[in-house]
């Protein structure tokens, strides 16, 4: 990674994806770039004002963490719509990755959907990381996930490629998760289907899985850099993100990869269910790779 982009809004939640990014521009030689987006759809003199609020606040951060740090830091004040202004910085910077803090939860889960936080990771031309965790050490457990399609194989080459991995350290542990289904305890056949033709059924189901994994993998080879050190297969028993979650908290990853796209389901096609549901609810850090074929 070159160049690292932090949106910031000078707000704790801020806070804690600037020095995440820190951190990881610190490991890997990269160059840190704040941007603070005003608002221009309001009076003139509050425009400039808060612009040159911005500056000062921007200068004072970037001088921390080049004295403190030893980490080299730009910044950039932008006038505009705050998804507009952080996905244009992005692309005009060719930023490698963008970094973003947690989004505000409500009570209601799909108010987060058309936030400044979803729209900015649809639109973002890079990978963007959601710093939900304080970021007190370097990453220690990267869960991968995948669905096992052509999208996957490229968003797992991607993350391969920004060097997170590598920058987090050699201790670093990478687990790569596949949630599979299995269609028939899905379609009401369970009360037709004996418990021990159910277990078997999912046995094989599993096993099938592990298998088309295992192929997946091996197909990677050589582009995702370092071998998964556990190859995780859960059954779709809820939901795809409510086991990827589970999973991520039983093995103590402090950071899960996801695909904006994939082909889990009939309709879980768009950001708004998989990838949506575990930025919306995850506790850890997640990073999301936009889809490039």
């Amino acid at each position: 990674m070159r160049r690292i982009l932090v949106a910031t809004d000078f707000s704790a939640r801020s806070d804690r994806a600037l020095r995440r990014a820190t951190l990881l521009a610190k490991r890997a030689g990269s160059t840190l770039l704040l941007v603070h987006v005003v608002d221009d759809d309001q009076p003139a003199r509050i425009v400039d004002a808060e612009r040159g609020v911005a500056r000062q606040l921007l200068a004072e951060l970037s001088a921390t963490i080049s004295d403190v740090d030893g980490v080299d830091c730009d910044t950039d004040v932008i006038l505009g719509d705050p998804f507009d202004g952080i996905v244009r910085a992005a692309a005009d910077r060719a930023s490698d990755l963008l970094v973003i803090g947690p989004h505000r939860r409500r009570a209601l889960r799909d108010i987060f959907v058309g936030t400044t936080a979803e729209r900015t990771i649809r639109a973002a031309p890079c990978p963007v990381l959601m710093a939900n965790a304080p970021p007190v050490a370097p990453y220690r457990h990267v869960l991968l996930t995948t669905d096992l399609s052509e999208a996957s194989r490229i968003a797992l080459a991607d993350f391969a490629a920004l060097g997170i991995a590598d920058a987090t350290g050699s201790s670093v542990l990478t687990s790569v998760l596949h949630v599979f289904d299995a269609p028939a305890l899905r379609l009401g056949m369970t009360r037709s289907m004996p418990k021990d033709q159910q277990a078997h059924y999912l046995e094989e189901g599993r096993e099938a899985a592990t298998r088309a994994l295992d192929h997946f993998l091996t197909g990677l080879g050589a582009e995702l850099r370092v071998a998964p050190a556990a190859r995780l297969v859960r059954y779709d028993a809820t939901l795809p993100a409510n086991e990827i979650l589970d999973a991520a908290k039983g093995g103590r990853a402090d950071l899960i990869v996801v695909g904006t796209q994939g082909k889990i389901g009939l309709a879980r096609l768009f950001l708004g269910s998989v990838a949506a549901e575990v930025l919306r609810t995850a506790e850890t850090d997640v990073l999301a790779i936009p889809q490039r074929i």
